[in-house]
């Protein structure tokens, strides 16, 4: 698109600014595409009506309730065999104010089943290429068996069994008796499950095999069958377990005993109870030095882990952990842990961070992986609330990055020579700060994982950016920063971000990178800082242990910052659009003083600069008819329009005299009038940044809100008054709104830099000829050959 500065005159009278310009491009849509394309049209018929639960505002309402689930869990690892032994007894509360006749349950391990829904709806867009592990783990899954096998259901008071039905990856509890609004009812659930190989059977859970030594480690998740949520505002949520869509828990207190093999260290969620039984008295000063240390403290040494990896088990060991208020709960174990940890107070609350990793995870795991959590902790808590929990718990093995309560998995590790690249590096701190922060969102802003992931991957990811450009300068943040995001937004092939989790296209960019990125510009572009982060603090204190919606989210950032966002959410939450504003057009005005001989001289200065055309040129040589007969030449022959006449001058002077001191001071302004096209090419309306380069060198930048757009959504004119006359302009120069294109971001017209590179052509081709003769020659040694 050409762009070209048109230089035009206004003309005062009156007191009506009229331009020398028509027409204007401030024209309203017609027909039924307003309805369509109206960017600013309120959420309100797309929320859900406010109640005595959830209000208007955003925050939980009067009535709010939520139901309690406590836990009273034994289980056993069996290492010789990687199998997993469980009873427990579940105490449910009936918190809600209906009349519940059944329970559900969460079977997740049922995932693991050949014939699982998972297995069964997996599809594939093609395989050109696959690794031998990949290949292995597909024939491993299509017959290994690591389903929950339940071997007893029992009503806890009266111990008869009770009836139950599974349905895939839910079981569902028959109550003996309807249990009213208020009620409590306990239960005994047992089973045993086959534990997967990690590296074979990917997932959340599993174990990981070491062959050098003969040892495993095991990360233990979605490990005994839990309770559904039961909300006001889905009843039951039991959409089945298909991978991606995460986990929906209801809040409660456990206490679980974790018998192991006695040489192994078990991390967990909660805090150890019973430390004089499995931890030696150096072990246990250690923890105490702990407290009051300034770096992690080795409580259990890389010396006693090696021990520990050929010491044969003299029997077993029970850990014992309580954790209260928690939504879920997991742990790992292995006599190969080294076990880091130093105490960090979270406001006025003291907190063990430690890390529990093998040899393979050094020097990298020492040195980055508890300082990973600490920082998390502070900047976390400082966006939200202080942390509530007293331990954080970081443990390298087969799990990539997965999030509990109080504890997570993460696998970086260094090359088996202890050198490390910069990508595991930092890939290592920041799923380390990514799977802590999990703690905020959604372990205790309890959000529906199952149905919107984007409520706590895409929260966290955007705090997790936060603390990332907190950890070191230059800090290479993966997600968070608008340019990085221009590649999925500007792609076809995706789906708003309101979709249910299983759904999703392109799952990390929309999840996770599209609302982060969504924060930040909110943050930093729409409503600063100051403003953000108090109604994002508000929003995670008011949903504190509780179970927000989106529209609870959308609603408090609004309440909070007392600024309308629906224009915000419908656009990066409810749609596909992309942001691509262009400068359309550039013109410039200056005030016509209505005195001839300044108007008429600046004519015919302009008529002078116009370029002469080619046939013009080409005909001055030609003879003219007139010139043979004079007579012909009249007034009209010498008449310049642009000669002042005394006409001219007597209107100025009348014009003039029928001014006001006011008037006459407008007329004599010196002032430059822009007027500015900014076409919306992506569809995403965003306010409009400009940053304006004058002749004498200075440049200054003007912002426009998004709320520009809201008559016009496609191209809108922007009228600026200046003091001084614009060389160039840049539409979003510092990259705050993800522009997918940049190239039309500039006024002229920017010429676009670009590198090749030469190579030099090879004719060497595949000769299968040649190949064999030398093959031949080599078995020959060397010798024959054509003659």
């Amino acid at each position: 698109m050409l762009l070209q500065l048109q230089l035009l005159r206004l003309h005062l009278f009156g007191w009506v600014l009229v331009f020398s310009l028509t027409p204007l491009v401030l024209h309203a849509q017609s027909g039924g595409k307003f309805d369509q394309a109206d960017k600013f049209r309120q959420l309100e018929e797309l929320l859900p009506t406010p109640n005595g639960f959830r209000t208007g505002s955003g925050a939980p309402g009067p009535q709010y309730w939520q139901q309690q689930v406590n836990y009273d869990i034994d289980v056993r690892l069996d290492d010789e065999n990687q199998k997993l032994f469980g009873k427990e007894v579940i105490t449910y509360r009936n918190n809600s104010r209906d009349t519940l006749r059944y329970l559900w349950l969460q079977l997740d391990a049922n995932i693991r089943r050949p014939n699982s829904e998972a297995q069964l709806a997996a599809t594939s867009s093609g395989i050109d290429r696959m690794s031998f592990k990949q290949l292995q783990g597909m024939m491993v899954r299509r017959v290994f068996d690591g389903g929950i096998d339940i071997t007893r259901c029992v009503d806890a008071s009266t111990n008869q069994p009770l009836e139950y039905t599974i349905v895939k990856t839910m079981m569902r509890v028959d109550l003996p008796n309807p249990l009213p609004p208020g009620g409590t009812f306990e239960f005994g659930v047992d089973w045993n499950y086959r534990i997967n190989n990690a590296r074979l059977i990917r997932g959340r859970s599993g174990f990981e095999y070491f062959p050098e030594d003969g040892n495993y480690i095991y990360e233990m998740a979605q490990w005994f069958p839990r309770l559904c949520a039961y909300t006001d505002v889905t009843g039951w949520q039991h959409k089945q377990f298909l991978g991606r869509g995460e986990f929906t828990l209801e809040m409660g207190d456990y206490v679980v005993r974790i018998t192991v093999p006695s040489d192994h260290v078990v991390a967990s969620t909660g805090v150890l109870m019973n430390p004089d039984q499995v931890l030696t008295v150096q072990q246990r000063q250690r923890l105490e030095q702990a407290k009051n240390a300034k770096e992690p403290v080795f409580i259990v040494t890389p010396g006693e882990a090696l021990a520990n990896e050929t010491s044969t088990p003299n029997g077993e060991r029970t850990w014992v952990f309580k954790a209260d208020q928690v939504r879920d709960f997991a742990f790992a174990s292995s006599r190969k842990f080294i076990w880091d940890a130093v105490q960090h107070n979270v406001g006025q609350k003291p907190v063990m961070a430690m890390s529990f990793y093998p040899k393979e995870g050094e020097p990298l795991w020492s040195r980055y992986s508890t300082h990973a959590i600490v920082h998390t902790l502070n900047v976390y808590s400082r966006y939200t609330f202080d942390y509530p929990y007293p331990v954080a718990i970081s443990v390298n093995g087969p799990v990539g990055g997965m999030e509990y309560p109080m504890i997570c998995f993460n696998g970086p590790r260094p090359e088996k020579d202890g050198t490390y690249s910069a990508r595991t590096k930092y890939g290592l701190i920041s799923v380390i700060i990514h799977e802590v922060g999990h703690n905020y969102f959604p372990m205790i802003v309890n959000t529906d994982e199952r149905q919107w992931t984007w409520m706590d991957e895409g929260l966290n990811t955007f705090l997790q950016f936060l603390s990332e450009q907190e950890w070191e300068e230059g800090y290479p943040s993966r997600r968070g920063e608008p340019a990085d995001i221009v590649g999925f937004m500007g792609s076809t092939n995706q789906v708003p971000i309101m979709t249910n989790s299983e759904s999703l296209l392109q799952f990390g960019a929309n999840a996770y990178a599209k609302p982060a990125t969504a924060l930040n510009i909110l943050r930093e572009t729409i409503l600063g800082r100051e403003l953000f982060d108090f109604a994002f603090k508000e929003y995670a204190r008011r949903w504190k242990f509780k179970r927000p919606m989106p529209a609870d989210f959308f609603r408090t950032m609004e309440d909070a910052s007392g600024v309308d966002l629906d224009w915000f959410w419908r656009g990066w939450f409810y749609s596909t659009d992309h942001v691509d504003l262009a400068i359309a057009g550039v013109r410039r005005l200056n005030i016509d003083t209505a005195d001839p001989n300044v108007e008429k001289t600046l004519r015919r200065t302009e008529r002078g600069r116009q370029p002469e055309t080619l046939s013009s040129d080409r005909n001055k040589p030609l003879a003219k008819y007139v010139d043979a007969f004079p007579g012909l030449k009249d007034f009209y022959n010498e008449y310049d329009p642009l000669d002042v006449t005394a006409k001219d001058r007597e209107v100025y002077e009348k014009f003039v005299e029928s001014l006001s001191n006011e008037e006459r001071a407008l007329l004599q302004s010196k002032q430059h009038f822009y007027l500015i096209d900014i076409k919306n090419v992506g569809g995403l309306v965003m306010p409009i940044i400009l940053q304006l380069f004058y002749e004498d060198g200075s440049s200054e930048v003007l912002t426009y809100p998004a709320e520009i757009w809201n008559k016009n959504n496609e191209l809108i004119t922007k009228l600026i008054i200046l003091e001084k006359p614009i060389a160039s302009i840049i539409l979003d120069p510092r990259l705050e709104t993800a522009d997918v294109d940049l190239g039309n971001n500039f006024y002229p017209p920017k010429i676009e830099k670009s590198r090749f590179q030469l190579f030099k052509d090879s004719r060497d081709k595949p000769n299968p000829m040649r190949e064999q003769r030398a093959a031949d020659s080599e078995a020959s040694g060397g010798e024959g050959g054509e003659q």
